[in-house]
């Protein structure tokens, strides 16, 4: 494919996501359902899940094999194929519980390469003015099409038969990668396909020495704006006297909602305020508003206001995080997928271990405590980042006028 074709809107890059979104929704709220109906024991399907999800930690150390030799789509669509192939697989299979744990695993591995080769790809093509377009529409698409894939496999799982649910979800999961025929594919870096592995290797390496990557990786592993009380919630409905129903409203409809109005809100801000700061001033005013959340009483009304908050802020943080890492990236990286592989898995950890806190919270104090240890710890975070980093800009400036190179400039 020629690369001098005309690079399409951010909303057309982004489809592609789409398709990561549903395999995502399928292995996180469906497969859970489908090995429970198999009597598999509520401990293990945690620890099977946990196991299967496990590639969002550290699929970046085989990332780098998406820069390499072919071109970026290709990547994609062979390992979007294996995950949506795996994920059918199941639907069509689930009866053997073990095989299809196996084979979810090598899914969730490849569809987080999928997500990488996708991010590197679309995040090479843009200018610098489009990063918080596309961020946003990532994050859209990726919320949406996740309630869809849950809504859709859900269904067929419990209304179809094996063989007709897993055609139409292998349809239905495959249809968003129609669009890498719009999307411009540009040749692997043929330096780096044709130097050794070791120099490969240096290159990678190389990456932890650039300054925006370290600060980056620094803002995103930190729990400086996870919202990850957006995770456990749903388990405390009945602390605040929600319905089952209400719950699953909430949970549904309300946060894909939610998650479009946080990530919308995005691209407008960016056009006047750097993306560092305002990653970290969306932090600050999320836990501001996790605080505000003690004041309540534990009432319904309270909890939708909860639920819909914690979701608005998380989507505005991903929405932000993501332009910040298609900035790092860069138009024309040769190293695209691998960085949007290391900071995407950044930004991924601190959700998994603020669970932890606010579950320690939770057994401390119930919800005030858990409210109160997520808001705290990552309200906390944020603040004395936005300190540092202006520490920083300012030494800079102080020491050198010739070339001033922000750390929080956008």
């Amino acid at each position: 494919m020629s690369t001098s074709r005309r690079v399409p809107s951010a909303l057309v890059l982004s489809i592609p996501v789409a398709t990561f979104g549903m395999v995502v929704g399928f292995i996180i709220v469906t497969l859970p359902q489908i090995l429970a109906a198999q009597n598999v024991p509520g401990g293990h399907i945690a620890v099977a899940v946990a196991v299967i999800t496990s590639p969002g930690f550290w699929v970046f150390l085989v990332a780098p094999i998406l820069d390499v030799r072919f071109r970026r789509r290709n990547y994609a669509l062979v390992f979007g194929l294996i995950a949506v192939t795996a994920t059918a697989v199941t639907v069509f299979y689930h009866p053997a519980k073990m095989e299809i744990e196996a084979v979810m695993l090598v899914g969730y591995l490849s569809v987080a390469l999928y997500g990488a080769a996708i991010g590197g790809w679309t995040g090479a093509l843009i200018e610098k003015e489009q990063n918080s377009k596309l961020g946003a529409w990532n994050t859209i698409f990726n919320v949406c099409s996740g309630g869809l894939g849950v809504l859709v496999s859900g269904y067929v799982t419990q209304h179809f038969s094996p063989g007709h649910g897993a055609m139409l979800i292998f349809v239905l999961f495959l249809a968003p990668m129609l669009s890498f025929f719009f999307i411009p594919a540009p040749p692997a870096d043929d330096t780096l396909a044709s130097e050794s592995f070791r120099r490969f290797g240096r290159d990678v390496t190389s990456l932890f020495k650039r300054r925006e990557v370290l600060v980056a990786l620094a803002m995103l592993i930190l729990p400086s704006a996870s919202f990850a009380l957006t995770n456990t919630l749903g388990g405390w409905g009945k602390d605040f006297h929600a319905s089952p129903g209400l719950v699953s409203i909430f949970g549904g409809l309300g946060s894909v909602l939610a998650g479009i109005a946080g990530s919308a809100l995005i691209p407008p801000i960016a056009r006047k305020f750097p993306l560092r700061p305002m990653y970290l001033a969306v932090g600050i005013i999320g836990a501001c508003f996790t605080l505000g959340l003690l004041l309540l009483p534990r009432t319904p009304v309270a909890y939708g206001l909860a639920f819909l908050g914690e979701n608005l802020f998380q989507a505005a943080a991903f929405a932000t995080a993501y332009a910040i890492i298609f900035d790092v990236i860069g138009k024309g990286n040769p190293l695209a997928a691998t960085i949007f592989a290391v900071l995407t898995n950044a930004l991924n950890f601190p959700i998994f271990y603020m669970e932890i806190v606010d579950g320690h919270g939770f057994d401390w104090n119930g919800i005030t405590g858990a409210f109160l240890f997520d808001a705290v710890v990552s309200g906390g975070v944020c603040i004395l980042l936005w300190i540092v980093l202006f520490k920083v800009l300012r030494v800079r400036r102080g020491r050198s006028t010739a070339e001033p190179q922000p750390v929080v400039d956008a």
